[in-house]
């Protein structure tokens, strides 16, 4: 089955009725996980996209802190799986401060996540990328915005 586009989704659900877009919703939420947690932020976390950063700071923690060290493989698939986690939490916010925060935060952890950092490639390869992609939402930020999140980034990038 092909997938309708935007355009015919939105103009479809101008002709539902509140009660039938309740259904809707509920209905996606129920079909996937990603759905739920995504009517979970725009219904209880939007509003408040500080304490969003915060409380997504303290998920990135948890995962780093659940990472079984006994084997490199599985501590860079570990790695791999917060990255794709966070990646997410970006997805649902939107906003590039949230963006720039929360990958600055990522490789923060990363980096300070010895030996295994210091020892892979694969990790400073993860991390390099990362810090490039922070620099391109810091580009895309106010100027007084810009300038804090550069602190950030250098005092991530001094941090050895």
């Amino acid at each position: 089955m092909k997938a309708s586009t935007i355009k015919q989704l939105k103009d479809e659900l101008i002709n539902k009725s509140a009660s039938e877009l309740k259904e809707l919703c509920l209905q996606l939420a129920r079909f996937k996980v990603e759905n739920k947690e995504l009517l979970t932020y725009l219904l209880f976390e939007a509003s408040d996209e500080d304490q969003y950063v915060l409380n997504c700071k303290s998920f990135i923690d948890e995962l780093f802190s659940e990472i079984d060290t006994k084997n490199a493989y599985y501590v860079r698939k570990k790695i791999r799986k917060i990255l794709t986690s966070t990646k997410k939490l970006i997805r649902f916010s939107k906003k590039k401060e949230t963006e720039a925060e929360l990958l600055l935060y990522f490789c923060k952890n990363l980096k300070n996540y010895n030996p295994f950092y210091k020892r892979s490639n694969r990790l400073q390869s993860i991390f390099q990328t990362q810090i490039r992609m922070a620099e391109k939402a810091i580009l895309k930020l106010h100027e007084d915005l810009q300038f804090d999140f550069q602190e950030q980034l250098e005092n991530v990038l001094a941090n050895d």
